[in-house]
């Protein structure tokens, strides 16, 4: 694709500011000049990345996806240019935190408070990182810890503490005829509608095994951002069923009227890891470690995995 940074920033402004005119004046460029590169970038792509609606630019569909990729560059290259400066004047002493598939962090807080009285000089980042995959970030020095559930063909890469054991539960409505059933079988998902995390999606490639019984035939499968406010709505509005880890659904239980199911005879089970690069760790990154690790396998603390969590 014969894209380069010029392109990326012409994308992100004008879609930013709405007209060619507000993007060339926070682009430092000239109108003309700007309207001329759209045009040459439309034709190398061979697709319209804007639409004229009123007075403003909208993003077509190739230029939404064209703005993805755009923004997840120009933030990917401000990122390694603070890292840069930091290692430049010699203050790299951070800690870059990723958590694997998960929108609840009620156990956060008290890690960074206790790292903080530990190591107060080291700046926190929590990471949003590509496709949710945190050990390819890892290995490439994108993130430094990583809280990992999902399995990966790197894995063998990278250093990995068990924490615990969560448990994936059917959830639904308070008055679905699954709410009271001791478990569910691969019978009872055959032809249900499900709804679920967006890395579920079955056209995606790598995709993930679906997160009910081997042998079940689901019917219609809707997926949505990892935004757990979002599935927990869809169920409770009747559009059809999810799998959630029991401690990210059960705060959702009484406010929005849900049931939540063993699947299966045996207990569904994760088992989550603290994952770093190999070899030494530096003393900051030691004590993130230690603290993450005390907090996520300590008993009775409102971890994750355990009941009503």
């Amino acid at each position: 694709m014969d894209v380069d940074l010029r392109d990326l920033e012409l994308l992100d402004a004008t879609a930013e500011a709405g007209s060619l005119t507000a993007a060339a004046e926070r682009l430092y460029v000239s109108q003309p000049a700007l309207s001329q590169r759209l045009t040459r970038l439309e034709a190398r792509l061979g697709l319209p990345l804007f639409d004229r609606k009123g007075r403003r630019l909208v993003p077509t569909a190739a230029g939404r996806r064209m703005l993805v990729a755009a923004r997840q560059v120009l933030g990917e290259l401000a990122s390694a240019s603070r890292d840069l400066k930091e290692i430049r004047d010699g203050r790299d002493r951070r800690v870059r935190f990723t958590a694997q598939c998960s929108t609840t962090f009620p156990w956060l807080p008290p890690v960074l408070r206790a790292f903080r009285e530990r190591e107060p000089g080291i700046d926190v980042r929590l990471e949003t990182v590509p496709d949710d995959a945190p050990v390819p970030a890892l290995l490439a020095d994108l993130v430094d810890v990583a809280l990992v559930t999902k399995p990966d063909l790197q894995m063998d890469r990278v250093s990995l503490t068990r924490l615990f054991d969560d448990e994936m539960m059917a959830v639904v409505p308070a008055g679905h005829p699954w709410a009271g059933r001791a478990h569910l079988t691969a019978r009872d998902f055959d032809g249900v509608d499900l709804v679920l995390y967006d890395g579920y999606d079955q056209n995606r490639i790598p995709s993930l095994p679906l997160p009910i019984p081997p042998g079940s035939r689901p019917g219609r499968i809707t997926t949505m951002p990892v935004v757990t406010e979002l599935v927990v709505e869809m169920v409770a509005g009747g559009q059809g069923v999810s799998v959630l880890p029991n401690w990210v659904a059960a705060p959702y239980v009484a406010s929005h009227g849900l049931a939540l199911v063993r699947i299966g005879a045996q207990p569904m089970t994760r088992t989550w890891f603290c994952a770093t690069r190999t070899g030494p760790r530096p003393p900051h990154l030691e004590a993130f470690v230690e603290e993450l690790t005390a907090r996520l396998t300590a008993p009775r603390c409102g971890l994750p995995g355990e009941a009503g969590a």
